[in-house]
């Protein structure tokens, strides 16, 4: 049994109220809730169903998260 971690991008959506959950690089990984709490559960169930379909090859071939980086413009 392996140990699968990722980093999800998290973003307030004010129109509709909930907090997105996006898991860059796991096609499918992502969902939405309320709350932060909820939105954790939601993406750890959404990963383990993303990783369940996925063959050994693709599960061996996962990306690696490096990092995010700031951008900034000026307008």
């Amino acid at each position: 049994m392996r140990n699968y971690k990722f980093t999800a991008e998290i973003i307030r959506d004010n129109e509709v109220n909930q907090y997105i959950g996006i898991v860059p690089g796991l096609p499918g990984a992502h969902s939405q809730a309320a709350t932060l709490d909820e939105l954790y559960k939601n993406l750890q169930e959404v990963v383990q169903l993303c990783l369940e379909e996925l063959s050994e090859d693709e599960l061996n071939n996962l990306p690696d998260f490096v990092g995010f980086q700031q951008i900034s413009a000026v307008l």
